[in-house]
């Protein structure tokens, strides 16, 4: 098992690693859109959702990978009048086939986020 670190995906905000790569797959922790230089995150939806990719792909180079490595995402959103936003935007960071994915609505996120995104991905 190795933990991926990146200076370029804010630090975790409790008990857990940015990224672990056992046998291949690395699991990337559900990421906030929050800024790692100044730990602050956008009031909108669109920078919020653009930060969470940026850092995934962040992690995902860290450990040698890309998004054609994921599996597997599983998106958390506190308003799902924000669904089509987040697939445009997710759209243009992934091509067929898509990885398998679920989007859940949340009561809330962590610092009062309103995206949140996990993944799986494989060598």
């Amino acid at each position: 098992m190795n933990v991926v670190v990146t200076p370029h995906a804010s630090g975790a905000l409790g008990p857990y690693s940015q990224g672990i790569v056992h046998n291949g797959m690395l699991f990337i922790s559900g990421q906030l859109g929050m800024d790692y230089v100044s730990g602050l995150m956008p009031d909108d939806f669109v920078g919020q959702t653009e930060l969470v990719f940026r850092k995934i792909k962040d992690i995902l180079e860290a450990a040698n990978m890309s998004f054609y490595h994921i599996l597997k995402c599983t998106v958390y959103l506190t308003d799902l009048k924000d669904y089509d936003t987040m697939n445009e935007i997710y759209a243009r960071y992934f091509s067929p086939p898509y990885p398998a994915r679920e989007t859940v609505k949340v009561a809330g996120l962590p610092k009062n986020a309103k995206i949140e995104i996990s993944v799986i991905a494989s060598r």
